[in-house]
């Protein structure tokens, strides 16, 4: 067993198939093939059913895929020390950041980072906060942007905190009201965002203890896209207010919505236990800075 196998196993699961994991390890599909067979060899286990739906782990498999996850991480925490320790004023910062409200609470932070630290790369990867719990645990990234509650394997800072309003085409019978409960968008359609994204499982649950789960006419990681997809007429979207704030539109009403629990609570997120180098503690502080001067 080596560290490119277990890399190629995750890679495959987190892409749920063998040319998608294939094209992120820059291999070819029989050389991943070829080595989940081979650890599939060496520890007598099948790890992955396969069907023409994708893969699905066996218990073997979560459980080699959970360690798996845990010693990619500890590989790239060893690399980024003696990385370090040769020379601090150099290096890369791996951040994972969502598409929903990056551009208004990170921007400023990555013009304010390259002013202050010029040596240090920033790199992003692009994800729901699902997937990039993923990808932090396995090590890729040594922060990322997620939502409350975070996993207990992960520690975390505030970063903003932000109601949810809804969304409704101008024309709509509810677009008038003052506030709304989920309740009164049980006959409503909804955008929702696409898997991934951990506010689209909090509104789900949230609707779905209310007595009805939502009805889903479509899904998008676009916040953009989501607010036209309304204005078309499509039905009901729930945003975090700065977000639904900054895209304005005369054929969108954003009605507050009284549901205090479903408080968008973006934080960053890392490994608990893990090491966090000096470049991402001064993100980090950075990040502090804003989310106090906000208060």
């Amino acid at each position: 067993m080596d560290i490119r196998q277990l890399r190629m196993l995750v890679e495959v699961v987190r892409h749920d198939g063998f040319s998608a994991a294939a094209e992120a390890v820059f291999a070819t599909q029989p050389t991943i093939s070829k080595a989940i067979r081979q650890l599939e060899d060496e520890l007598g286990e099948v790890l992955l059913q396969r069907s023409r739906n994708g893969v699905r782990l066996t218990p073997a498999g979560q459980i080699v895929y959970r360690r798996a996850l845990a010693l990619l991480g500890e590989r790239e925490d060893m690399l980024r020390e003696l990385e370090e320790l040769r020379d601090l004023q150099r290096g890369e910062l791996h951040l994972g950041l969502a598409s929903l409200g990056s551009d208004i609470l990170f921007a400023p932070v990555f013009a304010r980072f390259r002013q202050l630290h010029p040596q240090i790369e920033l790199r992003v990867l692009e994800r729901g906060s699902e997937a990039l719990e993923e990808s932090l645990r396995a090590g890729e990234i040594e922060l990322a942007a997620s939502l409350l509650p975070v996993a207990d394997d992960l520690d975390w800072q505030p970063v903003r905190t932000e109601p949810l309003v809804a969304l409704l085409p101008r024309q709509h019978p509810l677009a008038g009201s003052a506030s709304l409960q989920l309740q009164d968008l049980a006959e409503v359609p909804f955008v929702l965002f696409e898997k991934g994204f951990l506010l689209n499982r909090h509104i789900i649950q949230a609707c779905q203890a209310r007595g009805f789960s939502p009805r889903e006419v479509t899904r998008s990681g676009q916040p953009d896209f989501i607010v036209a997809l309304v204005a078309a007429g499509l039905g009901v979207a729930l945003l975090p207010r700065m977000i639904a704030n900054a895209r304005p539109r005369a054929d969108v009403m954003i009605v507050p919505l009284d549901e205090p629990e479903l408080d968008w609570k973006m934080v960053l997120a890392w490994r608990r236990g893990g090491y966090l180098s000096a470049a991402a503690q001064a993100w980090l502080r950075l990040v502090e800075a804003q989310h106090n001067q906000a208060d």
